[in-house]
C-alpha cells in the first residue's frame, strides 16, 4: 500500500467517532423556537456557589438539553405502548425514566441536576420529576470513621453500595413508593430517620460523583448488577482538572463566610481561619482526597456517559459531546 493511501486511511479513521461533537454555538441554535420557561428569579435560587447561570446559559445549554431529554422520554413512552402491542397484552404501566447525573465536586453538577428537574417538569408530557443525590447513601459518618474511611468520604467504598442499587431497581420495578436517605451538608452526615419518599415519578434525576462506576467483580470472577445498568440516559458534567481545584478552593472560601458559621456547621473550625490559611487548607483537602478521588474514580466514568457537557473557566458550558444513536 502506498504512503498516500495510508495516509488517507488515517484520517478516516480519526474522523470515524461514535460521538456527536456540538460548540456552543451549534448546540445554543437548537433552541430555536423554544421558550424558555424559567425566570430570572427561578433561575437564581437554583444556582450554587460559582456556577455561572444566568438566562443566556439556561436558554442556550440547558434549554436544548431538556428538549432533547423530553424526545427520550417521549420515545420510551411509545416503545412502551408497541411492546405492548407486540406482546398482545397489557403490561404494567411504564417504569420511570431515570437519568445519571455524574461529576466531580465543585464542578456544577448539583446545579445541573435543580436546573433539568425543573425544567423537565414544565414539559406537560412529564411534570413529575423526582430529584435523589447519592449523598444520602454514603455511610453515616460513626460506620465511615470505624471501617477507617472517613478520609475517603465520597470515594466509591465510603456508599452503601447494596442500598443504592436496590433503591434504583425498586424505582425501574415500578413500585408506588421508594425511600432514599437525606444527608445534611450541614452537619456532613446522614440524617437518621429522614427520608425522601419518591412517588410514582415520570422521570428520576440521580446525582452524585460514583453513579457511573462499573460493576465491581466479584471474588469468583463475576461481575453484578450497577446502578448505570438501570439509567436510561446518563450525562456528566466535566472540565479542566485545574479549574475544578480553583472552584473548589474558591468555594471553599465563600462557605468559610457563610455557611461554616452557622450554628452546628460541621466545618464551624474553618470560619476562624484566614484567607491565605483557608487557602492552605483547602488546597489540601482538594489535593489529598478530592483530587485523587476525581482521578481514580470519577473522571474515569465519563466515556461511560450518554452526553458530556463540558465547562469552561467560567463555569459556562463551551461544548456538548453526545454518543451517536
Amino acid at each position: 500500500m502506498s504512503h498516500g493511501g495510508g495516509h488517507r486511511l488515517d484520517e478516516a479513521h480519526r474522523e470515524a467517532s461514535p460521538y456527536i461533537e456540538l460548540d456552543r454555538s451549534a448546540w445554543a441554535a437548537l433552541a430555536h423556537e423554544t421558550t424558555n420557561p424559567l425566570r430570572q428569579d427561578e433561575i437564581q435560587a437554583l444556582s450554587g456557589l460559582g456556577d455561572a447561570l444566568d438566562l443566556e446559559e439556561v436558554q442556550e445549554v440547558y434549554l436544548p438539553l431538556s428538549r432533547l431529554l423530553s424526545l427520550y422520554v417521549e420515545s420510551a413512552s411509545r416503545l412502551h405502548r408497541e411492546q405492548e402491542q407486540f406482546l398482545h397484552q397489557r403490561t404494567p404501566p411504564r417504569t420511570p425514566f431515570v437519568i445519571g447525573l455524574a461529576g466531580s465536586v465543585a464542578v456544577g453538577k448539583s446545579t445541573t441536576a435543580r436546573v433539568l428537574q425543573q425544567m423537565l417538569a414544565h414539559w406537560p408530557e412529564h411534570p413529575n420529576v423526582a430529584l435523589i443525590t447519592t449523598d444520602g447513601f454514603l455511610y453515616p459518618n460513626a460506620e465511615l470513621q470505624r471501617r477507617g474511611l472517613l478520609q475517603r468520604k465520597g470515594f466509591p467504598e465510603s456508599y452503601d453500595r447494596r442500598a443504592l442499587l436496590r433503591f434504583v431497581v425498586d424505582i425501574k420495578s415500578g413500585k408506588d413508593e421508594v425511600e432514599a436517605p437525606t444527608y445534611s451538608h450541614l452537619v456532613y452526615d446522614v440524617v437518621p430517620d429522614e427520608k425522601v419518599v419518591v412517588k410514582r415519578p415520570d422521570i428520576v434525576i440521580i446525582e452524585g460523583l460514583n453513579v457511573l462506576q462499573p460493576a465491581r467483580v466479584r471474588d469468583d470472577g463475576r461481575a453484578g448488577l450497577t446502578l448505570s445498568d438501570f439509567f436510561d440516559f446518563s450525562i456528566y458534567v466535566d472540565a479542566g482538572r485545574d479549574k475544578i481545584r480553583d472552584w473548589y478552593v474558591s468555594r471553599f472560601l465563600r462557605l468559610r463566610e457563610t455557611a461554616f458559621r452557622e450554628p452546628g456547621s460541621y466545618f464551624a473550625k474553618y470560619a476562624a481561619l484566614t484567607h491565605d490559611e483557608a487557602v492552605v487548607e483547602a488546597t489540601r483537602i482538594w489535593d489529598t482526597i478530592n483530587g485523587p478521588n476525581l482521578v481514580e474514580n470519577v473522571l474515569p466514568t465519563r466515556s461511560r456517559a450518554t452526553l458530556v457537557l463540558r465547562k469552561d473557566r467560567d463555569h459556562s458550558v463551551r461544548y456538548v459531546r453526545m454518543r451517536k444513536l
